[in-house]
């Protein structure tokens, strides 16, 4: 049985980084992937593949908006099955590398499925054929997540399609309904609407992103309305049945039973983490009521040595931070080896992006959680529809939106939904880095016309509002 400083179970994003990070720092490391593909999800099913799709629907919807700029693009159409073999191109490209960076001999790259046996050691079923003992002295759990289910009545029955199987679908239906009112339902959403789809999103809670401030929420389906999509929210589902037209979804709204009808249903109900066939008890390892691995701020579980990151935590499904964790986690097992203090992860600079039309982008602090906090902020907020370059553009819905604290003018986060939200956030992400003040922000000079220029205006009224009350 082999002895190693630092097992990682599971090889995307947060394994991948927490791997290269602790062999960088002089541990002896294995990686232990499981998955039929090598890749992670962003990579194979998550954000990678959903973009590609979605960068075609944002290619062809401003093709169908070129009347709007004078121009006549003649008839226009699209190729589904080329759209998915574009897909399947650059994701075979992208696993092709993450592969070739498991596999350089950096650190050792078991494949097959891990399960922990004690605290110290895990055997793994390796997919070759056969099993291996593999003896640890720290771990990190990294095993991502799989879809959530939920008992919803002939679902299974009738079928679906969801975040796997509707990346990889040749086939784009006439119409579809969508349930769900996350960034994965609203992402297909826009994209499917955008190739001429008929869509209708079904959502439980009464606003989609439940978790953003109310009024980026109503501003997106605002814009999703605007554009033809059926947006239904506050419901509770009952039912699947097969239809003449294709398959209907039964719901109550209001109190009264409701259906919507169409050819196809997408399945985008959030995900859980992948942590059931792990033998987590048998390490020590405690979860919580989602089967989510607990961690401290040190990614430490209930076994200082064992360590988990990403989707696993159950904190945030997002890519980058998975990143950070896992970084931090490989740093935190070489420094509890040293018998060092380990170092507390910083998510002050946490970042959310949804690439919908318009698109929606959050870093820092919300309003939803400074409420919550009992923090003293002050917000300003300025629209797109008064912004030169997106009148240019003709991409006006939407707003940013900067937060400071009340007490000294610090930025504490920023909002922006609108055209290229997603890259103009990242002025507020390093404005942040420095621990800048909207005054500071507001002194810097931006470029005209700009789209990040627009975030001059919330800076300069936060600025104005912190001088008078000096």
């Amino acid at each position: 049985m082999e002895m190693f400083d630092f097992v990682v179970i599971g090889g995307g994003s947060a394994g991948y980084a927490a791997a290269a990070t602790a062999t960088r720092s002089g541990l002896k490391t294995v990686c232990i992937e499981g998955g039929d593909e090598v890749g992670g999800l962003c990579i194979l099913r998550g954000c990678m593949p959903s973009k590609t799709l979605i960068e075609s629907a944002n290619r062809f919807l401003t093709l169908r908006r070129a009347t709007q700029f004078g121009l006549s693009a003649g008839p226009i159409g699209f190729d589904s099955g080329a759209i998915i073999q574009r897909k399947r191109d650059l994701i075979a490209s992208f696993a092709r590398y993450r592969e070739e960076q498991l596999t350089d001999g950096r650190f050792e790259f078991v494949r097959g499925r891990a399960e922990f046996t004690d605290s110290h050691h895990v055997k793994v079923k390796l997919l070759a054929g056969g099993e291996q003992q593999i003896e640890g002295k720290s771990f990190l759990i990294s095993t991502g997540s799989v879809l959530n289910s939920i008992d919803l009545r002939g679902l299974n029955e009738v079928g679906f399609l969801d975040s796997n199987t509707g990346l990889d679908s040749e086939r784009f239906p006439r119409s579809i309904v969508i349930l769900g009112g996350g960034a994965v339902a609203l992402e297909f959403a826009h994209f499917y609407n955008a190739l001429g789809v008929e869509v209708t999103v079904v959502q439980r809670s009464n606003q989609v992103l439940k978790e953003a401030d109310p009024d980026i929420a109503e501003a997106l389906v605002t814009a999703l309305r605007k554009r033809g999509v059926r947006v239904i929210c506050g419901t509770k589902l009952l039912r699947v049945e097969r239809t003449e037209l294709g398959k209907s979804v039964w719901y109550e709204w209001n109190g009264e039973k409701q259906v919507v009808e169409a050819v196809e249903i997408f399945y985008a109900l959030g995900r859980r983490p992948d942590v059931l066939e792990l033998g987590l008890e048998k390490a020590g390892v405690g979860t919580d009521k989602q089967n989510a691995v607990a961690v401290n701020e040190m990614l430490q579980t209930s076994q200082p040595h064992i360590f988990a990151a990403g989707d696993v935590t159950g904190l945030y499904e997002i890519v980058h931070i998975a990143v950070q964790q896992g970084e931090t986690a490989a740093r935190n097992a070489q420094r509890l080896l040293n018998r060092q203090a380990p170092e507390s992860i910083d998510y002050r600079l946490k970042m959310f992006a949804m690439f919908s039309e318009p698109q929606i982008a959050v870093v820092g602090i919300t309003e939803r959680e400074a409420a919550k906090q009992g923090l003293d902020i002050r917000v300003a907020k300025y629209p797109f529809d008064d912004h030169g370059k997106s009148i240019v553009r003709g991409e006006v819905e939407g707003f940013v939106k900067l937060i400071a604290y009340a007490k000294n003018g610090e930025i504490a986060g920023g909002a922006a939904i609108g055209p290229e939200a997603s890259e103009i956030i990242h002025e507020i992400a390093v404005a942040m880095h420095f621990h800048s003040t909207a005054a500071t922000l507001a002194s810097i000079p931006h470029y005209h016309p700009t789209l990040s220029e627009i975030w001059a205006y919330p800076a300069e009224e936060l600025a104005e509002v912190a001088e008078r009350s000096r």
